[in-house]
């Protein structure tokens, strides 16, 4: 059994500024988007593509820029809805209250998504094209994000049995029971591994619209198994079919990515 080693947020206080590893975590999150984004352009077809359909660093600073204004946005507005619609119907100046807490990915996906249609429309390039594009990218910004929770010492796991090795105490839990680390499953599975596979998944040629699709499909899957480990909200608990609140929203996103990928299938070779 471990204990949480219990880590200061701030990274750095110079006076009256505070710079915490969460934000740390966010804006190594956007690095990495933009080291993967470049090397993404010498993937297909991007690296065969000219003139005006032609990649460029240009464009992929452009989506890091309109991604991290998807994430933020539809992160918040994603949480504000899927989980305390209530509260926030009647406390809507609390929603601008971005500091105290409260993102949701779901949103945040949303968000970007709006982003990529932004970006697709103004660029005249197809918006498949650009969601293929940015899908490998993604899953590194996600598990920084999860360490960023795990230095938090939040979004605890449930509690594990006494014998497990790994089963770690939270005492901010309220419990000095031992607790699955949930943070660090959902950095190897929805992070680590998701990306080894879409990244090797991307870079042989595919229809458009199928690695979109795997993104979909693999991110519901990998984050519906970590939810079963992972703590639910104190405020919402377990629902229907005793699934939780993030298990219930990854339904959706494996039945499109399921969907989109058998209608790319069913393109014509080289589209």
């Amino acid at each position: 059994m471990l204990m949480y080693p219990h880590i200061d947020p701030v990274a750095l206080q110079i006076g009256p500024v505070a710079v915490h590893w969460y934000g740390l975590t966010y804006l190594a999150g956007f690095a990495l988007f933009m080291f993967l984004g470049l090397r993404r352009l010498r993937h297909e077809p991007y690296a065969s593509l000219a003139g005006e359909q032609a990649w460029t660093r240009k464009d992929v600073e452009d989506i890091l820029f309109l991604g991290v204004l998807g994430v933020v946005v539809g992160g918040r507005l994603g949480y504000c809805l899927f989980y305390k619609p209530g509260y926030y119907l009647t406390h809507p100046l609390e929603i601008l209250y971005v500091w105290q807490g409260g993102m949701s990915f779901h949103g945040g996906l949303l968000g970007v998504v709006a982003s990529m249609l932004w970006f697709a429309h103004s660029r005249r390039k197809p918006w498949l094209q650009v969601a293929d594009f940015v899908a490998p990218c993604v899953p590194t910004g996600l598990a920084a994000g999860r360490i960023g929770n795990f230095i938090n010492g939040e979004l605890w796991g449930r509690f594990s049995a006494p014998d497990l090795p790994w089963g770690m105490v939270f005492p901010q839990s309220g419990s000095m029971l031992p607790r699955h680390p949930s943070q660090i499953y959902q950095f190897l599975l929805e992070g680590l591994l998701l990306f080894t596979l879409l990244w090797l998944y991307a870079r042989r040629p595919r229809r458009r619209g199928e690695v979109a699709a795997a993104f979909l499909v693999g991110y519901g899957a990998l984050r519906f198994t970590a939810e079963y480990f992972r703590e639910p909200d104190s405020f919402l608990g377990l629902l229907s079919l005793g699934m939780s609140m993030g298990q219930w929203l990854c339904v959706p996103m494996i039945v499109a990515g399921a969907g989109l990928w058998i209608w790319a299938r069913r393109q014509p070779a080289g589209s």
